[in-house]
């Protein structure tokens, strides 16, 4: 699958910076007489070996902007962070990852409705309209597979493929009210997604991580990059970090998106086995 080359050129410099932080300890360390707590069992960090399953609720709290359509209608969406909280529905976020040895197997799960009171209609001949009112519900299931490549206690690469399942259902109104005229249409895809992970224990019990993917099948192009600092508590990890997903899918017969959500994510990463 070919990747954008802008995905890529950012793949690559993750790929340099973290090679730089994950390798200098691991070099240093092994100038060092081994421990009972730093030795690395075939090549796999003690950690890792045997199962391990984590789950991973957060909240991401993203700016929207591009275009959305239903049916003969389009609208430019353009929310704010801050936007989100006050427009926001309802919602369910979280991660979970099952791990064996170097095999990894990540999913991620969004449902969130939004509403933008701000739209303005760019098609023609709509009447008396003043603006169009938007009322966005989307669905994201990504499941993926794994093979951990570099596994130490203080540096980790994992290559990863998967899917990432994308729904969509706009309802665009005509503003004012009276004129009662409402469009609402709903689409569906699949796009192939492959990408990377890179973790690297940069201070005691501080972790940074990041990660990316791209693909295409059902859309022209998506691809998302995050940015993750983790603390490692007795049992819970706390992250923090920035997430950005861009989607640019094409005109279908009854909804299409071509939009980008950046912004902030808080989660925890909670040990289950």
């Amino acid at each position: 699958m070919l990747l954008s080359r802008k995905f890529v050129a950012i793949l690559t410099v993750l790929l340099i910076s973290l090679l730089a932080v994950g390798f200098a300890p691991i070099a240093s360390a092994q100038t060092s007489a081994p421990t009972a707590s730093s030795t690395v069992s075939n090549n796999v960090d003690p950690a890792d070996q045997g199962w391990h399953v984590d789950i991973a609720p957060y909240l991401w709290f993203p700016a929207i902007n591009g275009t959305v359509g239903a049916r003969d209608y389009q609208s430019s969406v353009h929310v704010g962070a801050s936007d989100v909280l006050s427009n926001f529905n309802f919602g369910l976020m979280g991660a979970a990852e099952f791990r064996y040895n170097r095999i990894v197997m990540p999913l991620d799960f969004m449902w969130v409705r939004l509403e933008d009171n701000k739209s303005i209609p760019l098609g023609e001949n709509l009447g008396l309209a003043e603006s169009i009112h938007t009322k966005l519900n989307e669905d994201l299931f990504t499941p993926k597979v794994g093979y951990r490549l570099v596994s130490t206690p203080k540096f980790k690469m994992d290559a990863l493929i998967g899917i990432r399942y994308w729904h969509y259902g706009a309802t665009l109104t005509l503003q004012p009210s009276e004129l009662g005229n409402s469009r609402y249409a709903a689409i569906n895809w699949v796009d192939a997604v492959q990408g990377a992970r890179f973790q690297a224990m940069i201070a005691p019990k501080l972790w940074l991580t990041i990660a990316g993917d791209a693909g295409a099948g059902g859309s022209k192009l998506d691809y998302q990059v995050v940015g993750l600092l983790g603390y490692q508590l007795k049992r819970v990890t706390l992250q923090g970090g920035w997430r950005y997903l861009v989607v640019h899918k094409a005109p279908g017969e009854n909804a299409y998106v071509d939009a980008a959500m950046t912004g902030v994510v808080l989660g925890a990463v909670i040990p289950i086995k």
